[in-house]
């Protein structure tokens, strides 16, 4: 039997990745154009060369279906920007999710995972407020522009991966 082989991101670009993708999960949906826009924009900033891009997309698939809970990842996030880059990444994630016009913004589910994630990072609450309106003032930003907010989310991990 072979061994499979290590990822080849990073253990931190891993578990940025598997929190995102918690997030996405929460309300347990995640269309098809949803997976693949995600697949692109983390090759596109795990990855310099379009060879390596294509090779890393493919890799990254097969972690789409994985299920791994919040309480085992969000250990592996210690520092004190870390954190806060997750929960801002994450909060913009539910907040661009909605599917319907008549849908919530941010479901029950996705609400509730959130403050799983919240609860896990154990930030102050005035540091939350902060993250998440700096994420409202940057989407709305955003949206009025017409940009994607995938487009967002791929210029913050490059940014903040570069770091």
């Amino acid at each position: 039997m072979d061994t499979p082989l290590p990822p080849s991101i990073s253990p931190r670009q891993m578990n940025l990745l598997r929190i995102v993708l918690a997030l996405a999960w929460a309300d347990g949906n995640l269309a098809k154009e949803e997976a693949e826009v995600m697949l692109t924009s983390f090759s596109q900033v795990f990855a310099s060369t379009p060879h390596s891009r294509e090779a890393v997309k493919q890799e990254l698939q097969g972690y789409l279906v994985q299920d791994i809970p919040l309480e085992d990842v969000v250990p592996s996030i210690t520092t004190q920007a870390e954190k806060e880059f997750v929960l801002r990444l994450s909060y913009e994630v539910i907040s661009a999710s909605a599917r319907t016009p008549d849908e919530e913004l941010i479901n029950q589910d996705e609400q509730a995972t959130y403050q799983k994630l919240v609860d896990l990072l154990d930030l102050p609450s005035e540091t939350v407020q902060r993250i998440e309106q700096s994420a409202q003032a940057t989407l709305g930003k955003n949206q009025e522009k017409g940009n994607n907010v995938v487009d967002l989310l791929t210029y913050q991990l490059r940014e903040h991966l570069s770091v």
